[in-house]
């Protein structure tokens, strides 16, 4: 009896192990996804082997009756990787806007491989649904009008968000003048609608509060005094001009 080969123990019984060409099986069938609109399922001998776009479809040549060789199988698996990749970036922007660093990086946090998040990224970007300069015009006047924030923070968060200082800049000024913000105004309306909320409070408390509230948005203190000075001396609740 002839004793094995210290190679083949080592390698196993090679002719076990398909070629690049073999076929692992056939594909089946071809049906749209129940799950996501506009991607379809591949599958395999009957079982779903993965889900693709119909342009992956084409270009990967993935038809019914093909052999599903490894070599084609892995280019599915990669596809897959990457359609998942970029579905999820789509669903993340329909809950909510982001720039395009922001978007990269929660992608990233969640597990999906960096290759495939920049891609997905910088095809969104070509499409024109990730666009930072419109994200930033947007976070702008919603802050502004919800949050009453200040333009240095509105600089700051939008700069932790990945927005590039020139885009921001650029959006502050175009928002500010087209939609006319007067900042001593708007930090008097800010100021007016806390002091509301202070009405139980002493008025040196109140005060304190208020000076913090204010400091939080970012406004400076020169800013805040000078909305201080105006708030009447004996705290009754009376319009800031």
């Amino acid at each position: 009896m002839t004793e094995p080969s210290s190679l083949s123990l080592a390698l196993g019984d090679l002719s076990a192990v398909p070629h690049a060409h073999e076929a692992l099986g056939h594909i089946t069938a071809i049906t749209s996804s129940a799950r996501h609109a506009g991607r379809f399922e591949i599958l395999v001998d009957g079982e779903v082997v993965a889900t693709l776009s119909l342009d992956a479809i084409e270009r990967l040549g993935v038809r019914i009756g093909v052999a599903y060789t490894e070599s084609l199988a892995n280019r599915v698996t990669v596809e897959a990787a990457a359609l998942h990749t970029f579905d999820r970036a789509l669903a993340m922007l329909a809950a909510r806007p982001r720039a395009a660093r922001d978007l990269e990086r929660m992608l990233v946090r969640k597990g999906e491989p960096a290759e495939h998040v920049a891609a997905a990224v910088e095809r969104l970007i070509s499409l024109g649904i990730l666009d930072d300069a419109q994200f930033a015009r947007q976070f702008i006047r919603a802050k502004i009008s919800g949050a009453g924030l200040s333009r240095r923070r509105l600089q700051s968060e939008l700069w932790r968000r990945g927005v590039a200082r020139d885009v921001i800049d650029a959006a502050l000024a175009e928002v500010l003048v087209e939609d006319e913000v007067d900042e001593d105004a708007q930090i008097a309306q800010v100021a007016a609608k806390k002091l509301r909320t202070l009405r139980s409070a002493d008025p040196a408390a109140a005060r304190r509060r208020l000076y913090a509230f204010l400091a939080r948005r970012g406004y400076d203190g020169s800013a805040i005094r000078r909305v201080m000075d105006a708030l009447p001396a004996n705290g009754e609740d009376e319009p800031l001009e």
